[in-house]
């Protein structure tokens, strides 16, 4: 079978959800989940550091960050934030820094929306977190989700919140027109070299 390394990200400057997984150029429907990864940066505002200074810190964190996990995907997909005129300056601001960030991704991207994404694999366009974390756990049970131990049972984090919607991206993302031309090529290439 003809696998490709398949990178989605959930990004933000604080929690950057990253999902590693590989999916079969002949079948989209075979997709597996290697890896679920979370960059987090923590402000250093309250330590005396300028805020814009420490935005250019953590988005450079992010950005080595996404070097360091999409630098040998064959596609990457990324939910792209809104940026919403009618929303608070700061929530302008770091979306700003992530779209920056996603940029200088070394491979092609292709772009997913929050609300098509939710509308994919719930039904809904305004599903809640909790929707699209039950729908991803439960497609990928074996996949790394954050857990922790409460009285002897295992649950899931809060944390999986950025790791669900980074596997719901790449799920809609090899879904997209865009996907499927990718890899009609690689096909195509995959049939010259047999």
């Amino acid at each position: 079978m003809s696998y490709i390394k398949v990178v989605g990200f959930d990004p933000s400057t604080t929690n950057w959800g990253i999902a590693i997984g590989r999916v079969n150029v002949h079948n989209i429907e075979d997709l597996l989940i290697d890896d679920l990864i979370l960059s987090k940066t923590d402000s250093e505002v309250a330590k005396g550091v300028r805020k814009d200074s420490d935005d250019l810190r953590r988005a450079g964190i992010q950005r080595v960050s996404m070097l360091g996990h999409a630098s040998d995907a064959a596609i990457v997909v990324s939910e792209i934030p809104f940026m919403n005129p009618s929303a608070y300056p700061a929530a302008n601001y770091n979306s700003g820094l992530v779209v920056g960030v996603l940029a200088g991704c070394p491979v092609p991207l292709i772009q997913v929306f929050p609300q098509e994404v939710k509308k994919l694999v719930t039904g809904s366009r305004n599903a809640a977190k909790e929707e699209i974390i039950e729908w991803a756990t439960n497609k990928w049970p074996s996949a790394p989700w954050k857990t922790r131990n409460l009285k002897g049972q295992r649950l899931l984090t809060k944390d999986n919140e950025h790791l669900a919607d980074a596997v719901a991206s790449l799920y809609a993302g090899i879904r997209t027109d865009q996907f499927n031309q990718a890899t009609a090529m690689m096909r195509s290439m995959l049939g010259k070299a047999a």
